[in-house]
């Protein structure tokens, strides 16, 4: 089956550079084939059967053995990459501001008090909701000098996060479709 897989925090500065063609080469390899990416930060879609817990773990050792990277993955079907565009809770900014509304895929589930916890002690102009091991985020004046930081969701919810514009949701979206 198809699914998104989303590396966090790739080729962002001068940190945990990676190539594309290199990596989706050796994803391909390895049984993940076809592999496709989008843009150079992290954004590719593969071939994958059965659960995804296994195939992120996989993917992390290929990238750590291969490219001597500690990168955590978050791999999605594209059922439940469908499922959360379906959800998102923010659709008519979405559609308005594509790039200021934004995706946060977790590495595992949090709980609904971790979560309320989070919202309740941040009083920031960004809206949040919770979804399915995701956060729907919307950062009306941007991300790049809000205070509502991966560092700062990561520490409160205990789990790593990885985000991306709607745009590139949606991209994503296509791609799966696309095969």
């Amino acid at each position: 089956m198809r699914c998104v897989a989303l590396l966090r925090a790739v080729n962002v500065g001068s940190a945990n550079q990676i190539a594309m063609k290199p990596l989706c080469a050796r994803l391909a390899e390895h049984g993940f084939g076809p592999v496709t990416s989008h843009l150079r930060s992290g954004n590719l879609t593969v071939s994958a059967d059965g659960g995804a817990s296994a195939h992120e773990a996989e993917i992390e050792r290929l990238i750590r053995d291969g490219f001597g990277l500690d990168v955590a993955v978050m791999l999605r079907t594209a059922a439940e990459w469908r499922g959360l565009i379906g959800a998102n809770p923010f659709r008519r900014e979405a559609a308005a501001d594509p790039a200021k509304m934004q995706l946060g895929v977790l590495k595992s589930a949090v709980s609904r008090e971790a979560f309320e916890t989070l919202r309740e002690g941040y009083a920031g102009p960004e809206r949040l909701e919770l979804g399915d091991r995701a956060l729907f985020m919307v950062y009306p004046d941007g991300m790049g000098r809000s205070k509502l930081t991966t560092r700062r969701i990561e520490t409160a919810l205990g789990t790593e996060i990885t985000v991306r514009n709607w745009n590139t949701v949606e991209k994503l979206r296509q791609m799966t479709e696309a095969g």
